[in-house]
């Protein structure tokens, strides 16, 4: 009687145990982080997660969110829309409560019904496609990057004003991001008496040889180059160009604003320009956060990480400020209250949108991006 006793007692120690241990799982904060974190475009989403992490170590390092620890859930979307709704559902059946990311346009959209449906606020840090806000169809969605037409405003008037430049080629990657930027930058010029669209056309991307459109360019008689993509397809473009001594100027936007594509195109990307997030390396926020990356992983961030950390702030301080998880109150604290970033202080409009978040334009001098004042 005394073993059975025992065996009993032990019994109902271990299932005390693992009832704790799933209470206390339960009892976290679930912030998903979802991005292309392998394939060509992972130099964009690795950075948001190491982003998140330096958030979380600080925050629940000081005891958390509402008194509890915030977990990390993080999925690979490979920037593909047709995996980021796999990557969506996932997150939302782990019970996440707020989502970092996406990071592509494309992916981002393909995933926001799915967090719509569950109540579940996503913010990006580099989802640029004007749609995702202005369209009114997302309401759970912010960003802490503005939006593609004020980059393309920024390219346009680069162009025309400061550089002088009447005939102008445009070029997209026919992606949503790419696309709905060259939109823009078309619809800009043919306003303008001063300038010309002298070719437009979409290009496949990942393709090995983009030869043809470059003679096309050629011909067009075109003095510069505006490309709606990624970096990837902007680093052939541009070398194919250079090789055939082109020296048409190649202006483009965030999504070649990174140092991969430096790295690929070499000596070829000395004078690109490329327009990208605000320089705010004289934040005191901005200054500690780029110091806790070096601190931790032994480099300098990559693309889109204080946009990152700041959403990571954002959405956490949120939670915090709304006493709750839940989403009304989580949603309006995001735009009612402001919060101190490393891109200085922020609070979201009615749309989602940051405000006073911008571009800047940069060039590559040297080997490096510089911003252009």
């Amino acid at each position: 009687m005394k073993n059975r006793l025992g065996q009993f007692l032990i019994v109902a120690v271990v299932f005390a145990f693992m009832a704790a241990g799933t209470a206390m799982a339960a009892d976290t904060i679930k912030l998903g982080v979802a991005g292309p974190h392998s394939g060509d475009l992972a130099s964009y989403g690795i950075p948001t997660i190491k982003a998140a992490e330096l958030v979380v170590k600080d925050i629940n390092a000081k005891g958390g969110v509402l008194g509890r620890q915030v977990e990390l859930l993080v999925e690979d979307d490979v920037c593909k829309p047709e995996v980021a709704t796999n990557t969506a559902t996932k997150l939302v059946s782990e019970g996440v409560h707020v989502v970092l990311g996406h990071i592509c346009s494309g992916a981002t959209k393909a995933a926001l019904g799915i967090y719509k449906d569950s109540n579940i606020p996503v913010m990006s840090p580099s989802a640029t496609n004007p749609a995702l806000t202005q369209s009114g169809d997302y309401p759970n969605f912010f960003r802490t990057i503005a939006s593609d037409d004020a980059q393309a405003r920024l390219e346009v008037d680069f162009a025309l004003d400061v550089l002088k430049l009447k005939k102008i080629a445009v070029l997209h990657d026919k992606g949503d991001y790419g696309k709905g930027l060259a939109e823009f930058a078309k619809a800009f010029l043919e306003k303008d008496p001063r300038a010309e669209v002298v070719f437009y056309e979409g290009i496949t991307p990942g393709a090995v040889d983009y030869s043809a459109v470059v003679q096309k360019i050629k011909k067009s008689g075109a003095e510069a180059v505006i490309f709606g993509g990624y970096h990837p397809e902007a680093s052939k473009i541009v070398t194919q160009m250079r090789k055939k001594r082109m020296d048409t100027i190649f202006i483009s936007d965030d999504g070649v604003k990174d140092d991969t594509f430096i790295k690929v195109a070499q000596k070829y990307a000395e004078g690109v320009y490329a327009t990208g997030p605000k320089d705010v390396s004289s934040n005191p926020m901005a200054i500690a956060a780029n110091e806790a990356h070096k601190k931790a992983y032994g480099a300098d961030p990559g693309a889109f990480y204080l946009n990152a950390y700041s959403a990571a702030i954002a959405l956490l301080n949120a939670i915090e400020q709304a006493g709750s998880t839940d989403y009304a109150a989580v949603t309006n604290a995001l735009r009612t209250k402001d919060v101190e970033t490393p891109l200085g202080k922020i609070r979201f409009d009615d749309r989602g949108d940051a405000i006073g978040v911008g571009f800047s334009m940069y060039q590559v001098k040297d080997g490096a991006y510089v911003e252009l004042k």
